[in-house]
C-alpha cells in the first residue's frame, strides 16, 4: 500500500500547527465542493482527482478486511447488485458511482459505509457563552488512523450555486459524522455501545432504516431548524445506536440525543439558566460513569470548567479537544463549528506526539 498523496504533504507544510505550546500539531484536509445538481454517481467525481486511485483501492480492502466480520461480507456480496432497493437515495446512486470510478465491486462499497459506521469514538461539546453564542466541537477516534488521515476531507455541498451544508468524512464514506447547515444547526454522531452490532445492524438495513451517519447528512439537506433537526434525528428509525448532538443559532439551542434504533432513549439539553452550558457526550450515556480505562468526559469537563463560560469561543473549545486523553492516539481529526458563524467551521488533522 502507498504513502498516501503528495498532497497530504503539501497541506502539512502550508498549515501547521493551529496553536503552540502543549497543542499538539494540526493540518487542515482538503476543502472540496461537491454539486448536488450534479447526478448522484457523478458528483464525487472532481474530488477523486486529489487521490490516488491505488492507495484508495489499497485502503478499502485494508479497511474491510480488518474490521468487517467475514459473515458480513458473505451476505452482503452477493446481494449488492439488489442493495439499491434497501438504500435511500442518493445515497444508493453516489456509492454507485464512487465504485465504478475507483474499480471496485458495489459490494465492497456498501461495505467501506458498513465499516466506518461501526466504529466511532469520538467527544463531542456543545457549549453556550455567556452572551447566548452557541459553539460545538468535536473529536473523531477511529482505527485505522494512519489512512483515514489522508483521505479526511471538508466537503461543501452546494445547490443552486449556494452551500446548501457542509460536513467532514472520509473519502468513499458518503455519510456525515460531523455537519453544519449553515444559520440554522450543526449534528455531530458518537458512537453508542449496543451488543451485537453487526447482526442488529444488517438486520436493520435490511428492514430499510438509515445508518446513522447517513441520517445526519439527511437531517442537514431537510431540516430547516435546529428544533425540527432534533426531532428528525430523535425520531427516525436507525440501524444502530448512537449519539446525536445538535447546537443551533440562539440560546439554550444545544442537545445530546441518546439513540436506540427505534427511537430516543434520552433528551439532555442545554441549561444555561441552572448552570449547565455546556454538555460533554463521549460514548457513554450521560447518567452513568464512563469506565476508568476510556474515562475522556472527566478530563473535557475539567478543561471546560477551567475555561469558564465567559471565555469559551471555537479557539478555547479548540484547546479543550486538545486535552489528552480528550485527544489520543486514535484521533483523526478535530472540528469547531458554530451555525451562525458558518465560515468558521473549521476542521484539523490531528496527530499526537
Amino acid at each position: 500500500m502507498g504513502r498516501g498523496c503528495r498532497l497530504w504533504g503539501l497541506l502539512a507544510l502550508l498549515c501547521g500547527a493551529v496553536a503552540a505550546g502543549a497543542v499538539p500539531p494540526a493540518a487542515a484536509p482538503l476543502r472540496c465542493n461537491v454539486s448536488l445538481d450534479s447526478p448522484a454517481e457523478e458528483r464525487w467525481l472532481p474530488v477523486l482527482r486529489h487521490f490516488d486511485p491505488a492507495f484508495l483501492r489499497a485502503a478499502v480492502a485494508r479497511v474491510i478486511d480488518e474490521s468487517v466480520p467475514k459473515w458480513v461480507h458473505e451476505v452482503i456480496r452477493p446481494i449488492a447488485a439488489e442493495l439499491e432497493f434497501f438504500m435511500p437515495q442518493p445515497f444508493a446512486r453516489e456509492i454507485l458511482g464512487l465504485c465504478k470510478a475507483l474499480g471496485i465491486s458495489l459490494g465492497d462499497g456498501v461495505l467501506l459505509n458498513f465499516a466506518y459506521e461501526s466504529t466511532a469514538f469520538c467527544t463531542s461539546i456543545v457549549a453556550q457563552d455567556d452572551q447566548g453564542n452557541i459553539y460545538h466541537g468535536r473529536n473523531l477516534d477511529y482505527d485505522f488512523v494512519d489512512i483515514l488521515s489522508k483521505i479526511t476531507i471538508d466537503v461543501q455541498f452546494i445547490k443552486n450555486g449556494q452551500v446548501a451544508y457542509q460536513g467532514t468524512t472520509f473519502l468513499g464514506y458518503v455519510g456525515l459524522w460531523t455537519g453544519q447547515s449553515p444559520h440554522k444547526f450543526t449534528i455531530s454522531g458518537d458512537e453508542r455501545a449496543g451488543g451485537r452490532w453487526w447482526e442488529n445492524a444488517i438486520a436493520a438495513f435490511l428492514n430499510r432504516n438509515y445508518p446513522v451517519s447517513w441520517l445526519v447528512r439527511d437531517t442537514l439537506s431537510r431540516a430547516e431548524d435546529f428544533q425540527s433537526a432534533v426531532l428528525r434525528l430523535a425520531g427516525v428509525p436507525i440501524i444502530a445506536e448512537v449519539y446525536y448532538i445538535v447546537g443551533g443559532v440562539s440560546p439554550k439551542e444545544g442537545m445530546v440525543i441518546t439513540r436506540n434504533r427505534r427511537g430516543p432513549a434520552d433528551l439532555w439539553p442545554l441549561d444555561p439558566l441552572g448552570g449547565a452550558w455546556f454538555r460533554v457526550e463521549t460514548n457513554y450515556d450521560h447518567w452513568t460513569t464512563p469506565p476508568p480505562f476510556d474515562d475522556r468526559r472527566t478530563p473535557a469537563i475539567k478543561a471546560l470548567n477551567a475555561t469558564g463560560q465567559h471565555n469559551i469561543n471555537l479557539d478555547t473549545l479548540f484547546k479543550v479537544l486538545s486535552v489528552k486523553p480528550v485527544l489520543n492516539n486514535n484521533t483523526v481529526y478535530t472540528t469547531v463549528m458554530s451555525a451562525a458563524l458558518p465560515d468558521k467551521y473549521q476542521t484539523w488533522i490531528r496527530t499526537v506526539k
